[in-house]
């Protein structure tokens, strides 16, 4: 399973989502600091959720990393989210 789909997954077992777009970018980083060469380093997330929406960007940022969990997290170099 690509750590995109188990983003994915992990979104959508965590929030109501309205709207999910996960994207692999790690393309657009290779040769940059933080690439392992996996081709799995650096993903954006657009989500739109209910639970999000009364959330301050601190708290959304938190909620996904809750939902992630702490391996998956671990296991990307950035992650670069729109969260509404």
């Amino acid at each position: 399973m690509t750590k995109e789909i188990e983003i994915r997954a992990a979104l959508e077992a965590a929030f109501e989502a309205q709207d999910i777009e996960v994207v692999n970018e790690s393309a657009r980083h290779a040769g940059h600091a933080g690439d392992d060469g996996s081709g799995e380093s650096h993903f954006a997330i657009r989500l739109r959720a209910p639970e999000l929406a009364q959330m301050n960007r601190v708290a959304r940022h938190r909620a996904v990393h809750a939902a992630l969990g702490p391996e998956l997290v671990a296991s990307i170099h950035a992650l670069r989210m729109d969260l509404g």
